[in-house]
């Protein structure tokens, strides 16, 4: 039996030491969200821009696919 095996996982989760562990991350979660929520939502506008400009660069270059003058190459010689 390997390490990384689903079962031994959940196994290990729902054992004393795995609950033990899921509720210190959970109270350690909650604790740093009480002390830097006002810190990282004052910086939620400037995230969410940033985000929306990704999001706008990766998806909306949609039909260019890596062709690099791939356009009606016919009209671009006759304008010569």
């Amino acid at each position: 039996m390997t390490a990384h095996e689903p079962s031994s996982f959940r196994a290990f989760l729902f054992s004393r030491s795995g609950l033990a562990l899921i509720g210190f991350l959970a109270v350690a979660g909650f604790f740093l969200w009480q002390e830097h929520s006002a810190h990282l939502l004052g910086y939620l506008p400037l995230i969410l821009i940033l985000g929306a400009c990704l999001g706008m660069h990766f998806f909306m270059h949609g039909g260019q696919g890596g062709k690099h003058g791939s356009g009606d190459d016919s009209t671009q010689e006759g304008d010569k």
